[in-house]
Formats: C-alpha cells, sequence, structure tokens
C-alpha cells in the first residue's frame, strides 16, 4: 500500500482540524496551509473530497472554513484515506495468469487479500484521538532534559 501525497496532506489536515475540534470555530484552508506548510490550490483539492465524504463541514461567509464533521474519536485514517485515495487497496496483477491461474488464487487468498484486510482493519483501529494522543506523547518527549 502506498500513500499519496494527498493521503498524507489529508491525513495531517484532519489532524490540525481535531486539534481545534473543541474550540468550535472553523479553521480556513490559509490557516492550515500555512501552519502546515501545505499548498492552499492543494488543500482545496483535499477539502473538496473530504467534503464529498461528509467528513468536513464548510462554514461560508468572512467567518467561515473547515469543522469536523463529527467528534474526531469517530474518524479513522481508513475514513479519510477512503475518501481521498482513488484506489486504497489496488488489486495485485497476476503473476503467472496465463501458465498457472490456480498459484493467483492461492497467492491472493493466503497473502494479497489478509494483507489488504490487515490494513483495513489497522487504519480502522485508530482514530484522530489516537493521533492526538501520540502527538502530545511526541512534544513531551522532545521537552525532557536529562542531566548528567
Amino acid at each position: 500500500m502506498k500513500i499519496s501525497a494527498k493521503g498524507r496532506y489529508g491525513l495531517a489536515a484532519m489532524t490540525y482540524l481535531a486539534r481545534n475540534y473543541s474550540c468550535g470555530t472553523p479553521i480556513t484552508i490559509v490557516q492550515i496551509s500555512k501552519k502546515l506548510g501545505i499548498s492552499k490550490i492543494y488543500l482545496e483539492q483535499v477539502f473538496a473530497l473530504l467534503k464529498r465524504a461528509a467528513l468536513v463541514n464548510s462554514i461560508k461567509g468572512s467567518q467561515g472554513g473547515y469543522q469536523l464533521a463529527c467528534a474526531p474519536r469517530d474518524i479513522t485514517p481508513y475514513d479519510i484515506l477512503s475518501a481521498i485515495e482513488l484506489s486504497l487497496m489496488e488489486k495485485t496483477a497476476p503473476a503467472a495468469k496465463d501458465k498457472m491461474p490456480e498459484l493467483d488464487r492461492a497467492l491472493a487468498s493466503c497473502v494479497f487479500n489478509p494483507l489488504d484486510e490487515a490494513i483495513r482493519k489497522t487504519l480502522s483501529s485508530i482514530s484522530l484521538d489516537d493521533i492526538l494522543t501520540a502527538i502530545d506523547k511526541e512534544k513531551s518527549a522532545e521537552s525532557l532534559m536529562y542531566f548528567i
């Protein structure tokens, strides 16, 4: 599985929205762009896909922007990546289609399908809240001082 830049930016932007979820104010694409260093034009494309998937709400007007459509604990990386990536789990091309189709079926049932399921299960078991908790742990680890 390969996650595109669009997918990575979507995960980062949604995590940023999750961090600001409790304040209840919409966040603009310009704010996200500046904070994360991601192209505004690229983020507009990402947010169009997230909005179509009903993961974010857009608020129009001078005080407008984007908000998560539901609580961060209810949104998973699988939800986000499924909305953004054209083909999250690409079908594996056959290795010996003409000569030994039973090999391809065995590889699919023993290797490729279980791998796709494990990836789906892992991405679905994490929430944006979990990512925020991990960020806090990383920040606190950076702030530790060691004296010798």
